[in-house]
């Protein structure tokens, strides 16, 4: 059922749009036409192409000149780029937890989150997963009080949240998920910070041949592009 939204709120379209991209409602590499947008969600342009600008900066959308807009299509090796980026600034979050004397508030809040992911594998709930699990490596960089580390994270989770719903789809079959993030709190339990940085690079390498995989079913390719009209944006400010 198509969502009218209010013209003058880009805010409101990009969430709608950005869901649609991730859920794989919209398709790696499909145009964003404004004017089937206009139709879809009732409003003028001009929301709407400020609302894919909004999209363009967190890398989901990319803009192509004299195409337009685009849902993003990753190469493998961009997504295998952005995946060792994400192991290595996790790994490096483990590590400086060492220099924190009581972990016992943050340990509490990834229990939380453990809980969340288990209850959303239990209902097959996707989008939860996802939601919970970000949230529980969010923590983590948030407790060390590392500012640009968190803001950093958070765009990194942001861009690749369509290759993190293809994962959890299968994932909540699995329960790979749910293993990492459990192994990771008991080991910070115990302190071994180093075992938890190498259980976050561990969990990179476990997961990265389902997300090409994945990803290459979604877009409806053969093979992955081994470039695209554009370049995928990293995190950035």
């Amino acid at each position: 059922m198509d969502v009218k939204a209010p013209a003058t709120i880009p805010y409101f379209l990009q969430e709608q749009i950005r869901a649609l991209i991730v859920d794989g409602t919209i398709r790696p590499g499909q145009p964003l036409r404004e004017q089937e947008l206009e139709q879809r969600f009732g409003t003028s342009r001009s929301p709407i192409r400020e609302a894919l600008r909004l999209l363009e900066l967190s890398g989901l959308v990319t803009h192509i000149q004299r195409k337009g807009f685009r849902a993003t299509l990753y190469t493998e090796a961009q997504i295998r780029h952005l995946y060792m980026l994400r192991a290595e600034l996790e790994a490096y979050c483990m590590r400086q937890l060492a220099d924190m004397q009581d972990l016992s508030p943050l340990l509490a809040e990834l229990r939380s989150y453990d809980q969340a992911i288990a209850s959303s594998m239990a209902k097959r709930d996707a989008r939860a997963c996802i939601a919970a699990a970000r949230e529980f490596y969010l923590a983590c960089a948030r407790f060390t009080g590392n500012t640009p580390l968190t803001s950093m994270l958070s765009k990194l989770y942001e861009q690749v949240e369509p290759l993190r719903f293809l994962l959890a789809k299968r994932s909540v079959q699995t329960h790979v998920i749910q293993s990492y993030t459990n192994s990771i709190t008991l080991a910070l339990t115990a302190r071994d910070v180093d075992r938890a940085a190498e259980l976050t690079r561990t969990y990179v390498l476990e997961v990265l041949p389902s997300i090409v995989e994945a990803y290459r079913e979604a877009s409806g390719q053969t093979a992955m592009p081994a470039t695209v009209d554009a370049p995928a944006r990293y995190a950035r400010g």
